[in-house]
């Protein structure tokens, strides 16, 4: 199931999660579902796996491509802000938090900026499949800081 948020093209994709006594299976997306949600083909190119410690803040970022960001374990906080200047929601936020289960990812599209923050006392971890490789050249972020 997709769900729109308030700012348009920002997405929260939820599958079933399938359990029994030997652990769970979950399937992240469909790519045919989330492609039909956003109008736009998306390719992924490259899969990243970022770890954030209690009480880090991974700052405001946006890069050059479509994102889908899936939390695996931990609690995290995330802040996503429309950054696109012809947008009717430019400068508009939308916040939510994730409790790594297995349950839901979020779809982020280029021209928003996000930022992760752990939660609670344990690490969290999260998995992001993006459509562009990353060079650098083209992020922009307000960085990373522990509260």
């Amino acid at each position: 199931m997709i769900e729109r948020t308030a700012l348009p093209g920002l997405l929260i994709l939820k599958r079933p999660v399938h359990t029994d006594d030997r652990g769970f299976f979950h399937e992240i997306f469909q790519l045919k579902e989330l492609e039909a949600a956003t109008g736009t083909p998306f390719r992924i190119v490259q899969a990243n796996h970022s770890r954030s410690l209690p009480r880090v803040i991974r700052a405001m970022h946006a890069e050059n491509w479509n994102k889908i960001v899936y939390p695996v374990c931990g609690k995290i906080f995330s802040a996503v802000a429309d950054i696109r200047p012809d947008s009717p929601t430019f400068g508009k936020v939308a916040t939510f938090t994730f409790v790594g289960d297995g349950s839901t990812a979020l779809y982020v599209p280029k021209g928003f900026a996000n930022s992760v923050c752990c939660i609670g006392n344990s690490p969290a971890d999260y998995v992001y499949f993006v459509d562009a490789y990353y060079d650098g050249t083209d992020q922009h972020a307000l960085g990373m800081i522990p509260i």
